[in-house]
């Protein structure tokens, strides 16, 4: 069984001729759990995510109980751009299953030419980059005010694109995990921590994000460095743990 939802601009002939040959053709721009791959549609570059085969009871609960990935990041982009937050253009999602549940399931949208992600500013000689990080900091507080929690909000999931006069564009990806709902101000700080930010990233977004939402610069700054590093010593726990059960 097929399911596809495309975007009204977009043909579904050609998405789905395009999600048929997905193995066969493509450039394949990362695959790990999931795969993503970059094609020429004759419309333009369209990126097509397929999403890691969920186990059994996942597979259930993405057919019968709650929505797959795949429409999961469809619909959240939409809402995103609703909300005027940027994200590469939805085109379609494609669900496959069978009678047990969920098989295979693919999001495709536009393919942004971008000019670097959030994780090259982690780099100190990084050009511009306090400028960039201020300006950072005030596209989460835009994410936060529109009651967007991205809980993926790391170092890899946020393009930035190249303006004018010292501006960026901002554009979130990878929006499957994400929920719509009123940030209170441990949320808001808890939202930094999975950034990877260094010291001197922790005293300007934090100093830039306090004077967006009317608080003490030392005690954001302060609240956002126990975060991380509460979630790093989380992480390290988490990996040891893995390593002992033999899991990478």
């Amino acid at each position: 069984m097929m399911k596809i939802q495309t975007s009204s601009s977009f043909d579904q002939e050609k998405v789905l001729e395009i999600i048929t040959s997905f193995d066969q053709s493509g450039k394949t721009y990362w695959e790990k759990r999931n795969t993503i791959k970059v094609f020429d549609s004759g419309q333009g570059k369209w990126n097509v995510k397929s999403f890691q085969v969920p186990h059994l009871i996942n597979r259930f609960a993405y057919k019968y109980v709650r929505k797959s990935k795949a429409r999961r990041s469809f619909e959240h982009a939409e809402v995103l751009l609703r909300k005027g937050i940027l994200t590469p253009t939805p085109i379609a999602y494609v669900e496959y299953s069978n009678i047990v549940g969920l098989t295979n399931s693919f999001y495709v949208s536009e393919n942004l030419e971008y000019d670097f992600n959030f994780e090259k500013v982690i780099e100190p000689n990084f050009p511009d980059r306090e400028n960039v990080l201020k300006q950072f900091a005030r596209f989460t507080f835009q994410l936060h005010e529109n009651k967007i929690h991205h809980f993926d909000h790391s170092k890899g999931n946020t393009l930035m694109c190249v303006k004018e006069d010292g501006l960026y564009d901002f554009y979130l990806i990878d929006l499957n995990r994400m929920r719509f709902e009123e940030m209170s101000y441990e949320m808001r700080i808890d939202n930094f921590n999975r950034l990877s930010l260094t010291e001197d990233m922790i005293e300007i977004i934090g100093k830039e994000y306090a004077s967006l939402i009317g608080k003490n610069p030392k005690e954001v700054t302060n609240d956002i460095r126990k975060s991380c590093q509460k979630f790093y010593e989380y992480t390290l726990r988490k990996s040891r743990w893995k390593k002992r059960i033999g899991r990478n």
